[in-house]
C-alpha cells in the first residue's frame, strides 16, 4: 500500500490519467471515464474517512465508541467494509466487480442526501468490462494503479491544496474531452473560457448563481469560485443550482462539486426546457447570476411544447423548431432575479439569424437587457472549431448602449485546441468593465444604430477590425524581378557548363 508522500498536483494528475491504460482499447473514453472517475471518487472517499478516523484516534485512544460518534458528524459517513483499503485486500477475489457495486450501494444509501444518484448506471460487473477472467484483470490493474503513493487522497499530505483533488476532477474532464471529439466536448466547456465567463459576471457574496445546461459542473464550479466579498476577497458566502439532462453527466456535476467542497449545490437531472425542476411555487426558482454554454442549435429542443408553456417563457417569440438556441437564453433570463446578470456561450448564428430570431432579439434589445457581446477566437472548444460568443444580458443596467468586443485574434495557438491566455482575458474584461471604445477591439453602440442593422449583431457591423495593407513599391518590385532574373540567368549558365563537362 502507499508510502506517506507530499503528492504534487501533477504527479496526481499523471498517474490518474495513466490509470486509464486499464481500459484504453476495451472500449471507448466517453463511456470508460465513468469508471474512473467514480473510482477516484471512492478512493478520495476512503482516503479522507480513513485520514479523521486515525487524527480522532490520536485524540481519544481507543475509545472506538466515540471515535465513531464523532465519525458521523462528518460531511459524510462511509460504511464498514466500503473503503478503499478493504477493496485493495479482496482486489483477487473472482467476484470483485460484484463487491464493489456493493460498496458503492452502500455509500449512497448512507449519503443518502447528497449522494443520491451519483453511482447510478455504473456497474463494476457488468459485461462491458470483459467477461469474467478479463474483468477481474482489468479490476485488479485498476485497484493496485489507485493504490500508487501518487494517488493517496489523504489531506494530511496536501498541506494547504486543499482542493487538490478537486483540480485532478476538472484535469481528467477536460483530458477526456479533448481525446473524444464532439461527444466528449458536449459536456465540458474549457477553463479559460469558463474563468472569463466567471469575471464577467462578477458574483458577489450571497449571490445564487444557477447554471441550466450544468453538464459536469466545471462553469458553475468556475463562476462560484469567483464570487467576491465587499472588500473583493474570495468569499465562500454564495448558494449553487444547476440542471443536466444525461443523467450519467448530472452525476460527474455530483462529484465534482462534493470534490469542490460545494456539497450544498442543488443539482437537478432534467430537461431545463421541458421539465424544469428548480421551481418555487408555481413559478421558475430565481437567480442572481445566471450561465451555461447550453448546446449549439440543438434541434428537437421542444418547439412543439412552447406554446402552452406553463412558465411563459416564450412570450417574446418562439424559437425556430431546429435551434434551440434562444429557447436556452430565453429560460436563464426569466430565471435571472431583478438586478441579476446572465452570461451565456453561443454560436454566432444566434447574432444574425432572421426571421423568429430576429424578433426575439429585438424584443430584447428594446427591453434594454442586452449588454454586451463578445466574439471569441475559433477552436477553443472540444468537438467544434466554430468560433463562438458570449452574450452578457444585465437587468439593472445604468446605460441603453451595448458593448460590442470583438476579442477572435486574442489567443494562443495550439495544436488541437486554440487558448485564451491570461492578457487575452483581461483585455476582454478590462473593456467590458470600462465599457469603451477601443480602436479595433470594442465599440460602445447605442441601439438606435443597432435596430438601423434591423437588430442583427454580427460584430464587424460595429467593430472595425480592418487591416490596411503596406503600399507596395512598385519600382522596388520591379528591381527585385529583374536581380532574381539575372541570378537565374547565370544560375542556368553554370548548369549548363557542369552537365557539358559530365558529357549532357
Amino acid at each position: 500500500m502507499s508510502t506517506k508522500i507530499k503528492p504534487t498536483q501533477n504527479q496526481i494528475n499523471i498517474a490518474l490519467w495513466n490509470a486509464c491504460d486499464t481500459f484504453r482499447g476495451a472500449f471507448d473514453s466517453s463511456e470508460y471515464k465513468n469508471y474512473i472517475l467514480v473510482f477516484m471518487f471512492q478512493k478520495y472517499l476512503s482516503d479522507v474517512w480513513k485520514d479523521h478516523y486515525y487524527k480522532l484516534k490520536e485524540h481519544y485512544g481507543d475509545d472506538e465508541e466515540l471515535i465513531q460518534r464523532k465519525l458521523k458528524r462528518e460531511r459524510f459517513v462511509l460504511p464498514a467494509n466500503c473503503t478503499f483499503d478493504y477493496i485493495f485486500e479482496h482486489r483477487n477475489d473472482t467476484d470483485i466487480g460484484e463487491k464493489i457495486d456493493k460498496i458503492f450501494a452502500q455509500i449512497e444509501e448512507r449519503n443518502i442526501e447528497k449522494l443520491d444518484g451519483v453511482f447510478r448506471n455504473i456497474s463494476f460487473n457488468s459485461d462491458k468490462l470483459g467477461q469474467t477472467k478479463d474483468r477481474n484483470r482489468r479490476l485488479k490493474n485498476l485497484i493496485n494503479d489507485f493504490a500508487k503513493p501518487e494517488l493517496d487522497f489523504r489531506p494530511s499530505l496536501w498541506e494547504d491544496k486543499e482542493d487538490i483533488l478537486g483540480e485532478a476532477y476538472m484535469y481528467l474532464l477536460e483530458r477526456f474531452a479533448s481525446g473524444a471529439g464532439k461527444k466528449g466536448g458536449e459536456f465540458f466547456t474549457p477553463k479559460e473560457v469558463s474563468g472569463l465567463l466567471a469575471k464577467l459576471v462578477a458574483p458577489k457574496e450571497g449571490d445564487r448563481i444557477f447554471d441550466p445546461t450544468c453538464g459536469s459542473g466545471s462553469l458553475l464550479i468556475k463562476v462560484a469560485e469567483e464570487t467576491k466579498d465587499a472588500d473583493g476577497e474570495p468569499t465562500n458566502n454564495f448558494a449553487i443550482y444547476g440542471q443536466e439532462s444525461n443523467g450519467d453527466t448530472w452525476a460527474l456535476s455530483k462529484m465534482n462539486c462534493f470534490l469542490h467542497s460545494m456539497d450544498s449545490a442543488q443539482i437537478e437531472w432534467c430537461d431545463t426546457i421541458n421539465n424544469p425542476k428548480l421551481i418555487e411555487g408555481d413559478a421558475l426558482m430565481k437567480f442572481d447570476i445566471v450561465v451555461a454554454n447550453p448546446p449549439f442549435s440543438l434541434d428537437k429542443w421542444g418547439h412543439e411544447n412552447a406554446e402552452a408553456d406553463r412558465f411563459k417563457r416564450f412570450y417574446r417569440g418562439v424559437p425556430p423548431k431546429s435551434k434551440g438556441d434562444y429557447a436556452f437564453i430565453l429560460h436563464m433570463i426569466e430565471t435571472t432575479a431583478p438586478g441579476g446578470r446572465v452570461g451565456v456561450i453561443v454560436p454566432h448564428g444566434v447574432l444574425f439569424r432572421g426571421s423568429a430570431e430576429q424578433k426575439i432579439r429585438q424584443q430584447l434589445i428594446e427591453e434594454n437587457l442586452l449588454e454586451a457581446v463578445i466574439g471569441l477566437p475559433t477552436n477553443l472548444f472540444y468537438g467544434t472549431g466554430i468560433p463562438a460568443a458570449i452574450l452578457i444580458f444585465n437587468k439593472s443596467k445604468t446605460t441603453e448602449d451595448i458593448i460590442f468586443i470583438d476579442a477572435s485574434k486574442g489567443y494562443e495557438d495550439g495544436k488541437r485546441q486554440n487558448k485564451l491566455r491570461p492578457q487575452d482575458i483581461e483585455k476582454i474584461v478590462d473593456a467590458y468593465t470600462d465599457f469603451k471604445t477601443l480602436k479595433k477591439f470594442s465599440s460602445v453602440v447605442p441601439p438606435r444604430e443597432v435596430a438601423e442593422n434591423d437588430f442583427n449583431l454580427n460584430i464587424p457591423r460595429y467593430v472595425d477590425t480592418f487591416e490596411e495593407e503596406e503600399p507596395v513599391d512598385i519600382v522596388a518590385v520591379q528591381q527585385n524581378i529583374e536581380r532574381l532574373e539575372e541570378e537565374l540567368t547565370e544560375v542556368r549558365t553554370e548548369m549548363q557548363k557542369h552537365l557539358k563537362e559530365l558529357g549532357y
